[in-house]
């Protein structure tokens, strides 16, 4: 799965430990998500939307 979070964050003018204290995660989880070392858990998904303002499919996309 690709993911725009780290553009979305870098947008916003966060650090990868503001958004981890937002999102109730590590930093290294974050940075796991936007390195695609790491899949978020569909509740962690739609909590990252949240926070951005914007639906799943906008910040998340399957490598089809």
């Amino acid at each position: 799965m690709t993911n725009r979070l780290k553009e979305l964050r870098a947008e916003l003018g966060w650090s990868q430990a503001y958004l981890a204290e937002q999102l109730e995660v590590s930093r290294q989880s974050v940075n796991a998500i936007e390195t695609g070392k790491y899949d978020p858990s569909l509740p962690l998904a739609f909590r990252i939307a949240k926070i951005f303002g914007k639906p799943i499919e906008k910040i998340f996309q399957a490598d089809c």
